[in-house]
């Protein structure tokens, strides 16, 4: 499995910006299928973004306009900026290799909070 970690987390004020990054163990990075997902306590891990190999890209309608999914083949990284943040954007992020199920991050905090 992939080795994934993710770093760029914090608190942050309600319309404030946070970028996360996800470090890929993997020299295959180039082409797969990236994903950033985010769980609050209780809930489902939910779809934020994803990123094909191509560079094409997918938001959850609850981002769109507000999140960037990107990629860096030669640093095998993979980010999320996040603009314009809500409370209720408040959650632990994780990134995730599409297709592989034990490919997860270990998570990182985002709080959106005053």
């Amino acid at each position: 499995q992939v080795q994934l970690v993710e770093s760029g987390g914090g608190l942050v004020q309600p319309g404030g910006s946070l970028r996360l990054s996800c470090a890929a163990s993997t020299s295959m990075f180039n082409i797969l299928g990236m994903g950033w997902y985010r769980q609050v306590p209780g809930k489902q891990r939910d779809l934020v973004a994803v990123i094909g190999s191509g560079g094409n890209t997918n938001y959850a309608d609850s981002v769109k306009g507000r999140f960037t999914i990107s990629r860096d083949n030669g640093k095998k990284t993979v980010y999320l900026q996040m603009n314009s943040l809500k409370p209720e954007d408040t959650a632990v992020y994780y990134c995730h290799v599409i297709g592989q199920s034990g490919s997860w991050g270990q998570g990182t905090q985002v709080t959106v909070s005053s």
